[in-house]
This record gives C-alpha cells, sequence and structure tokens, in this order.
C-alpha cells in the first residue's frame, strides 16, 4: 500500500537515497530540504508531491516548517527524521544555531523533536503511522549538568551526545503515544555511509537505504515502536536511553528549549 512520507535532510546522502527507493516503490514523498534550488531539482527527479525549505538550525524556521506541513498535507503515513550534520561537518569545533542552542544538539535532535511534536496531530489523524528517527551507533551520554557542552567540547563528543538523544527521544514518545496507532523506532541504519559528513566510507549507501526504507515502509515491523536497530537488527542502545529518569531530564530541556512548556 503507498504510503505518503515526509524524509528532512532529502538533499543528499542518505535521505536522497531513501527518497528515490520511495518513489521507485510507488511511495509519495515529501521532500524537505534547507536549499530551495536542489530540493526542487530532487523532487522533480522523482515526482515528488511536495518540497519544504527549511534550516533546521533555527527553530523558528522548523516551526514554520510544520505549520506549512499542516496546512499543506490532508495526511501523513510517515515521518522519517534524518537531517544532520557531522562530527567535523560544518566544523569541528563548537559553533550555536540562530537560538543560541549547541549546533549538533540543535540541528540532529532538537529540531526534529519539535518538528515531530508540530506534526504529530496529523500523524494520529492518518494512523496508522509512523516516525523514524535515523541515529548512529556512535551514542555518548548525556551530561545533564553541561548539555551544551562548554566545558571539554568535542565534534565527536557532542555528534554522539545528540544521537544518543534522539534515541531517549524514541522510548520516551513510544510511552506518551502508545495507543494512538502512531509508532516510533530509531536506527543505525549503515556504518559511515558515502555522505558528505564521512571522510573515508564502510558501508554502502544502499544498506543504509534498506535499513531505513524496512522501518518506514517494512510490514515485517509492523506495531515495533520504542526500540533501536543496528541497521537490520534490533539491539539495545546506550543504557542511558533505558533510563527514566535521564529520558524526563531531556524531556524538559528539550520543552524548555523549543518553549512548548
Amino acid at each position: 500500500m503507498s504510503k505518503i512520507v515526509l524524509v528532512t535532510g532529502a538533499t543528499d546522502g542518505l535521505g536522497k537515497g531513501l527518497v528515490r527507493a520511495l518513489a521507485r516503490d510507488g511511495h509519495t514523498v515529501l521532500v524537505h530540504g534547507r536549499d530551495r534550488a536542489r530540493a526542487e531539482a530532487l523532487a522533480a527527479e522523482v515526482g515528488a508531491r511536495a518540497v519544504y525549505v527549511a534550516d533546521l538550525a533555527s527553530l523558528a524556521d522548523v516551526r514554520r516548517l510544520g505549520a506549512e506541513v499542516l496546512a499543506g498535507e490532508p495526511r501523513l503515513d510517515v515521518l522519517v527524521n534524518n537531517a544532520g550534520i557531522g562530527t567535523t561537518v560544518p566544523t569541528p569545533d563548537r559553533d550555536e544555531s540562530a537560538d543560541g542552542i549547541e549546533l549538533r544538539f540543535a540541528v540532529n535532535y532538537l529540531s526534529h523533536f519539535l518538528l515531530t511534536r508540530l506534526v504529530l496531530p496529523l500523524l494520529v489523524r492518518s494512523a496508522p503511522a509512523r516516525i523514524v528517527n535515523v541515529s548512529s551507533a556512535g551514542q555518548a551520554a548525556i551530561d545533564f549538568d553541561d548539555p551544551m557542552i562548554e566545558r571539554g567540547y568535542s565534534g565527536m563528543r557532542a555528534y554522539c551526545q545528540s544521537k544518543l538523544a534522539q534515541i531517549l527521544d524514541t522510548v520516551g514518545l513510544a510511552s506518551e503515544i502508545a495507543g494512538t496507532g502512531v509508532t516510533v523506532t530509531a536506527l543505525h541504519p549503515a556504518t559511515y555511509m558515502p555522505t558528505k559528513i564521512v571522510p573515508r566510507p564502510i558501508s554502502t549507501l544502499e544498506e543504509g537505504v534498506t535499513a531505513t526504507m524496512r522501518l518506514a515502509v517494512g510490514a515485517d515491523v509492523e506495531g515495533k515502536s520504542g526500540v533501536y536497530f543496528d541497521g537490520l537488527r534490533e539491539t539495545r542502545a546506550n543504557a542511558q536511553a533505558y533510563d527514566a529518569n535521564a529520558r524526563a531530564k531531556l524531556l524538559a530541556l528539550s520543552r524548555k528549549l523549543t518553549g512548548m512548556g
């Protein structure tokens, strides 16, 4: 059955490969990108129904994106939170978003935290529906005494912390939305795929696309929620993901930073 799928960060790497695969299999794709020209070129190539342009380093842009999706789409079957920045791109040094938030935390995690909550009513109305968080096997426990890593910063630590935050939110959100018909999963799609944020590829892009496609539209994972996959294998993430106290702290921080109360 054809699904309507919104993919963030669709103009490059895994996102681009995923959009192409979804369209090839007959699904309706909604393309998100930061650069309008690139997003529109991809949309024309795959026959996407809509293009959404937003800079995920800006919470105002994320709010606008959410509002535009709600206004423009009658239904949404799958949200794939894929956009992100790596350990050295755009810089290995500490930087902040437009809102003064550590950049990797802002783009990789917080933007998707907010977008997911904004479009959740549409997902619920479209149920059964799915949320897929593209995370990583690179995970680092969040230091809630210094979540913005103002001390001892490294791009690797910031990236790994932001990716674990996605998984904490996956586990927590699954409990919040249980019974709505919407599921949420997270995955490490593949190891060092050939994308612009990876200096030395190991896996193929196709491996990551296959694993992500499965969680987005695969029949064999129907009903799976609050779980983490390493490629095609369901497994355990960093222990902090299963710490209810840590999840509560992250939720409170995320609500404060996004102004959601």
